[in-house]
């Protein structure tokens, strides 16, 4: 479970993120869902404790920045981070070597079969294409089976094979009973998978609902997440 309470970031006198609160349960897939701008990527960047803030934020009970909830926490970032001198299969190595995994390689080559990337394992990450390299994040995130993992904008970019292995792969972990986290702006992207959103705009959270409630009401979350925001959080 993810809990973040009373989040504030602000860069000089601009508030990014103001005094945000929600939770992340875990067997359920949490979108964080608003327009660019809105905030989202700060929070997610605060969540993996790459900025500082102000408030709280708790992974499985252990605040964020702490040993024990690196452990725990899986991160796909909007842009790959990644090494340009090492190799797919260096990169996986990496992770296990810093997670300290042990019979990792034949999790690292099912991953690498799984998005097509098995026959690429020597090829320098700069050498991959960006949706290749997007791949190898989503790779390095799953390596350590994380409890909690984050996701921004992780469909941007890949192929339609990727798009269906990564959605699939949303529900696998959602079924294992862990906690899975998307920040995007693209609604129709998460239509299909989500069980509780987040909306925000303006660096602050309007709304949360999830599936059922959205149902009960009527409404699709499109039609929703239109209501709240250009409303200013009221629908």
């Amino acid at each position: 479970m993810l809990t973040v309470k009373h989040l504030t970031k602000a860069y000089h006198r601009n508030l990014a993120n103001n005094d945000i609160t929600f939770e992340a349960e875990e067997s359920a897939v949490s979108i964080i869902l608003g327009p660019n701008g809105a905030g989202k990527s700060t929070a997610i960047k605060c969540i993996m404790g790459l900025l500082r803030y102000t408030g709280e934020i708790r992974v499985c009970g252990y605040p964020n920045k702490s040993l024990e909830a690196k452990a725990m926490l899986g991160y796909v970032p909007e842009i790959p981070s990644l090494y340009d001198l090492l190799t797919v299969g260096e990169h996986l190595e990496l992770i296990a070597r810093a997670y300290r995994l042990t019979g990792y390689e034949r999790r690292a080559e099912e991953l690498l079969r799984r998005f097509e990337l098995k026959d690429k394992e020597n090829k320098l990450s700069r050498e991959l294409s960006k949706g290749m390299q997007q791949k190898l994040s989503v790779c390095c995130a799953l390596l350590h089976q994380p409890k909690v993992i984050v996701f921004d904008e992780p469909l941007v970019g890949l192929d339609p094979h990727a798009i269906k292995e990564i959605k699939l792969i949303f529900q696998e972990l959602r079924d294992e009973g862990r906690t899975v986290i998307i920040s995007t702006h693209i609604i129709d992207s998460v239509e299909d998978i989500w069980d509780k959103a987040v909306i925000m705009s303006g660096g602050t959270v309007l709304k949360e609902c999830t599936r059922p409630q959205v149902a009960a009401d009527g409404q699709t979350l499109e039609q929703v997440f239109f209501s709240v925001t250009e409303n200013g959080g009221e629908g």
